[in-house]
């Protein structure tokens, strides 16, 4: 009769350094591997393997997904607890985990953590808390003791300097909403028995739906902190636990209803998003059946000019014709006057990426643009210039080049701020990339203040005007 084996919820073989290999990358007497165990091990006594999320972040945790025979998820370093909200909203059985480090969650992730944590989602942190960044060789944590020595703080971490450690426990006892909250420790075999318990209960309490649980877990570094796997668990308990007091801190796990699946979020069912998608290309009154070629638009120029509100304006016209669509925008810190840009992508395809490098469409609406995103357009693309501020032409040969006189236009109806509406229709008329009844209908959708929406639908059929006497015989439509 086997009494101990490997939990089910590890894989087999650990195979990051090559097929059939058995070792982790943890160092000899990391806690990682401690909790990796007790965390399998919970998982496999509440039967939830095949229901399991596991994120993990940036850091000594990187590598979960090589251990973990579970859904694994990585994350951008401190962003674990946003991946697993938005997982919550789109699979209500799911088991999420967020296994985090101490400079990840306390340090690159406090945003998130904090606010996950004060929404209530239904999720479980267990937070390894080290004091110390562990896989970048040992600089400072935000858990760092006073005095402690590391990379970044050669003569030891000082209050004036640095700060006080903090402690992650007691600032999630400050927020309402989580209803299990414990720190525990690795320092002695009775002390990881007490950690299993509590890991296993913060699980326990996702699969009865009661809320957000977090456990910190005091775990040795033995290599950064410079000493041998058993000084450093004596040095932990004599070090680390007089400063993060190992306790239970809430637990009103019995006092709290289970949240219903039906109840969390009823708009954001199958039926409910079918019906606001359809409402918006119902309003949009339109429906492409043609095809289209994949657009990959950079929209470029200085704050105030209305990049950022023409993407999104082209993006919506795009999903409200069926087609798919991404809006990523890119600007410097001044809210006017700094530099701009969106980059748009409209295709029939999926879309893997945001990000446009080399588009086959700019638009450039002041000259710093233009001479930065030029010489990256493919051959064979399309540049629109809003003429009225760049006086230069296009150099390349290679491309079809549309000159607008759009802050003019705009300038002649009173609203100079609605250039953008004006280079925007050009576009969308030069290249039929959605129909221009589309932009008409959009736009009083997106309008936030409703006094310009006159003057924004008057600004499109100046365009349009413009463009049929200047530009339809001169470029014809792509």
């Amino acid at each position: 009769m086997i009494k101990h084996k490997k939990p089910n919820a590890f894989y087999d073989t650990f195979e990051r350094k090559g097929a059939g290999q058995k070792v982790t990358h943890y160092c000899p007497g990391c806690g990682h591997g401690t909790v990796h165990k007790l965390i399998a091990e919970a998982i496999d006594e509440l039967g939830i393997q095949d229901r399991t999320v596991l994120y993990s972040p940036v850091g000594c945790t990187v590598f979960a997904y090589y251990y973990f025979d579970t859904g694994n998820v990585q994350c951008s370093h401190g962003r674990a607890p946003a991946v697993a909200t938005g997982m919550r909203r789109a699979l209500k059985d799911a088991i999420l985990i967020c296994y985090q480090g101490d400079g990840d969650l306390a340090g690159i992730g406090t945003t998130e953590i904090v606010h996950t944590a004060n929404r209530g989602e239904n999720v479980t942190v267990f937070f390894v808390n080290n004091a110390i960044y562990g896989m970048t060789g040992g600089q400072m944590a935000p858990t760092t003791l006073l005095g402690q020595k590391t990379m970044t703080t050669p003569t030891g971490r000082s209050t004036a300097q640095d700060g006080a450690p903090i402690g992650m426990a007691e600032i999630m006892d400050a927020i309402k909403s989580p209803i299990f909250i414990e720190r525990v420790s690795l320092a002695t075999p009775g002390k990881v028995m007490k950690a299993r318990k509590a890991i296993k209960k913060a699980l326990k309490n996702q699969v009865e739906r009661k809320g957000f649980s977090f456990v910190e877990i005091l775990a040795p570094c033995p290599i950064n902190w410079k000493m041998d796997a058993m000084t450093a668990r004596k040095w932990l308990a004599d070090n680390l636990e007089p400063i993060f007091p190992v306790k239970n801190f809430r637990d009103i796990s019995n006092d709290v209803e289970p949240v219903k699946p039906d109840t969390e979020m009823p708009w954001l069912d199958e039926k409910g998003l079918n019906k606001l998608f359809q409402a918006a290309k119902e309003e949009s009154g339109t429906k492409r059946t043609t095809p289209v070629e994949e657009q990959l638009v950079k929209i470029s120029g200085f704050g105030g000019q209305g990049v950022m509100s023409a993407g999104v304006l082209l993006a919506n016209c795009a999903t409200a014709e069926g087609l798919n669509a991404t809006w990523l925008p890119s600007y410097g810190p001044e809210m006017r006057g700094g530099t701009a840009n969106a980059s748009i992508i409209v295709s029939q395809n999926s879309i893997g990426s945001p990000v446009v490098d080399y588009p086959n469409v700019l638009i450039a609406m002041n000259a710093p643009s233009l001479n930065t995103f030029e010489d990256r357009v493919q051959s064979g693309g399309l540049i629109i210039v809003n003429s009225s501020i760049i006086t230069r032409k296009v150099k390349r040969t290679d491309v079809t080049a549309v000159y607008v006189p759009a802050s003019d236009i705009a300038k002649q109806e009173g609203f100079i701020a609605a250039a953008n509406i004006v280079i925007l229709t050009i576009y969308i008329l030069q290249s039929k990339v959605v129909d221009i009844q589309t932009l008409e209908s959009i736009i009083p959708l997106s309008i936030k203040k409703k006094k310009y929406l006159d003057t924004n639908l008057n600004m499109l059929q100046r365009a349009i005007e413009y463009y049929n006497e200047h530009l339809k015989e001169k470029h014809p439509e792509r």
